[in-house]
C-alpha cells in the first residue's frame, strides 16, 4: 500500500519536523514489559468470563463430569503445545504482531492480509464488543433487582468500559501493564475462593457428586470438538504475549518463561475451579444454572455471593485491558507492513504509543456494541482463530522441515506443531460436519470478501490521494510519528 504520509513534501515541510519525520529509534516502541507483567498479560487475558460461563456448554456437550475435567485438561495441554510453538516462531521472528507477522513472513501477503482484515472488521472488535457486554450486565444487574436490566443501560455501560480501557492504554505503557497487574491478581484470588471452596467441601465427605463421573458421557466427533471450542474459548489468549515482542524485554528469555509459568498456572485453576463446581453441584443443577459460579456461589458463600459477579466484572475488565493491550499493536504492525492506512503505524511522539490503532479499533468495537447481542460469538470466532492458528503453524513447520538449520534461540520437537496441526485442523472441520450453521459459511464469504479490497489497494496498489492529506492533518492533531522496528 502506498505510504500516503510521505507523498506531499510541500505540504509536509510545513508541518513540525518531530511530527513527520522518519520513523527513527527515538520513536520506536520502548522495551517495557517485564517478566512479571508478560505472565499477567497472558494469564490476565485467558481468565475472563469464560470460566465462569464456559463450563456449563463443556458438561452440556460432554454428558458427565469425568469426561467435562479431561476436556479442560486436555485444552490446558492444547494451549501449553500452542505457547511452546509460539515461542519458537517469536525467537525467528522478533517482531510484534503474533499471526498476522507469522503468516505474513512465512505464508505470504495475501493469508496476512485476510487474516487482519476479519480480525479487523469483525472478530476483533465483535470479541471486544461481547468481553464489554458481559461486564457490564454484571456491574448493572445489582442495581435492577427482580428484573432484567434494559439494553439501553447494559451498552452504554459497555461503551463507557470500551472508553475507559482505551484512556489507559493510550496514555503510557506502564499504566497499562499495572492495570493488567492489579485486575490479574484480583481474579486469581477469586479463582482461589472458589477452588479452596470446593477442597473444603471434598475434604468435609461430599463427594457424592463426583461419583460415577464419567457416566453418560457423550461420543463423537462433533459434541467433543464443540465442548473444545468453549473450553478453549476460556483458554483464548496464551498466544497474545507475542503481539507485543518488540515490547518485552528480552523476549528471547521471557516469551518462554512467561509461557511456562502462566499457562500450566491457569490450567491448573481451571480444572481445580470445575472440580470445586462438581463436588458443590450436581449435574442437572449444573446444566441448568446458566452460570455456574454464581449458583456455586448462593450455595456456598451465601450472603458473600455477590464477590462472585464482582470477580466476574473484574475479570472482564482485565481480559478487555489485555485484549486492547496486545490487539492495537496487531493494527499497527499490519499498518508498517503496508496492509492498513499508513496512519495506523505511527506512534505518539512522547508517549510512544500505538494511539492512532488503538483509537481505530475502539471505535469499531464501540460500533459492534449497537447491534445488540453476542450468542454465537464463542463458536464463531473460535472458528476463525483455529483457522489462522492452523495456518501459522502450518508457518513453523515449513520452516522446520525446509530450513532446519535456521538460527534461533529456541526449538520444539516437530511432533509439537505437528499435533497442533492436527487439533487445528480438527477443531475447525468437528462442528461443522456435526452441525453446520449459517455462521460457518458467513465465516467463510467474511474471510474471502477480502479479496475484492486486497487486489486493488495491495496488489495493484491503488490509494486516493486525499488519503495523504488526511493523514497529515491526523498526524499533526493526534501528534504521532512513524516508529522504527524495534526487533534488537
Amino acid at each position: 500500500m502506498k505510504k500516503e504520509g510521505r507523498e506531499n513534501p510541500k505540504s509536509a515541510s510545513k508541518m513540525p519536523d518531530k511530527i513527520f519525520s522518519a520513523g527513527s529509534q527515538s520513536t520506536a516502541l520502548k522495551r517495557e514489559v517485564g517478566l512479571v507483567s508478560s505472565v499477567c498479560l497472558i494469564a490476565g487475558t485467558m481468565i475472563g468470563s469464560g470460566i465462569f460461563m464456559s463450563p456449563v456448554w463443556v458438561l452440556y456437550y460432554m454428558g458427565s463430569p469425568g469426561a467435562s475435567l479431561l476436556i479442560w485438561a486436555a485444552s490446558g495441554v492444547l494451549s501449553m503445545l500452542g505457547g511452546l510453538c509460539y515461542v519458537e516462531l517469536g525467537s525467528i521472528i522478533k517482531e510484534s504482531g503474533g499471526n498476522y507477522i507469522y503468516l505474513f513472513r512465512n505464508i505470504g501477503s495475501f493469508p496476512a492480509f485476510l487474516y487482519i482484515y476479519t480480525t479487523l472488521i469483525l472478530t476483533g472488535p465483535s470479541e471486544t464488543a461481547a468481553v464489554a457486554l458481559s461486564f457490564a450486565r454484571y456491574v448493572v444487574v445489582p442495581f435492577y433487582v427482580g428484573c432484567a436490566p434494559p439494553q439501553v443501560v447494559v451498552k452504554c455501560v459497555a461503551a463507557i468500559c470500551i472508553i475507559v480501557v482505551n484512556i489507559i492504554n493510550c496514555f503510557n505503557v506502564k499504566l497499562a501493564t499495572s492495570t493488567q497487574n492489579v485486575f490479574t491478581a484480583a481474579k486469581i484470588l477469586a479463582l482461589c475462593l472458589i477452588l479452596v471452596g470446593g477442597v473444603v467441601v471434598l475434604i468435609s465427605g461430599q463427594t457424592e457428586n463426583l461419583q460415577n463421573a464419567f457416566q453418560n458421557t457423550a461420543v463423537g466427533f462433533g459434541p467433543v470438538g464443540l465442548a473444545f471450542y468453549q473450553a478453549l474459548w476460556a483458554y483464548d489468549g496464551w498466544n497474545m504475549l507475542n503481539n507485543v515482542t518488540e515490547e518485552v524485554k528480552r523476549p528471547e528469555k521471557t516469551l518462554p518463561r512467561a509461557i511456562l509459568i502462566a499457562v500450566p498456572m491457569v490450567t491448573f485453576l481451571y480444572v481445580m475451579v470445575n472440580v470445586s463446581y462438581f463436588a458443590v453441584m450436581t449435574t442437572n443443577e449444573f446444566l441448568i444454572s446458566g452460570a455456574a459460579a454464581v449458583t456455586w456461589g448462593r450455595k456456598i458463600l451465601g450472603i458473600w455471593m455477590w464477590v462472585i459477579p464482582v470477580s466476574v466484572a473484574m475479570s472482564t475488565f482485565g481480559t478487555l485491558n489485555g485484549g486492547t493491550f496486545m490487539g492495537g499493536r496487531i493494527c499497527y504492525v499490519a499498518a508498517r507492513e503496508g496492509h492498513l492506512p499508513h496512519l495506523l503505524s505511527m506512534v505518539h511522539v512522547k508517549r510512544l504509543i500505538p494511539s492512532p490503532s488503538l483509537i481505530f479499533k475502539a471505535v469499531l468495537a464501540l460500533c459492534m456494541i449497537i447491534p445488540g447481542d453476542f450468542v454465537s460469538i464463542v463458536n464463531y470466532c473460535s472458528f476463525t482463530t483455529w483457522l489462522s492458528t492452523g495456518l501459522t503453524i502450518a508457518g513453523l513447520l515449513k520452516i522446520k522441515i525446509m530450513q532446519p538449520d535456521h538460527p534461533h534461540s529456541y526449538k520444539v520437537p516437530i511432533i509439537v506443531p505437528v499435533i497442533l496441526l492436527i487439533a487445528s485442523v480438527y477443531l475447525v472441520l468437528a462442528p461443522i460436519i456435526e452441525n453446520p450453521q449459517i455462521e460457518y459459511l458467513y465465516a467463510v464469504l467474511c474471510i474471502l470478501s477480502g479479496i475484492f479490497l486486497y487486489i486493488p489497494l495491495i496488489h495493484l496498489k491503488f490509494v486516493p490521494n486525499v488519503l495523504s492529506k488526511i493523514t497529515l492533518h491526523l498526524q499533526l492533531l493526534m501528534q504521532v510519528a512513524p516508529a522504527a522496528k524495534n526487533i534488537d
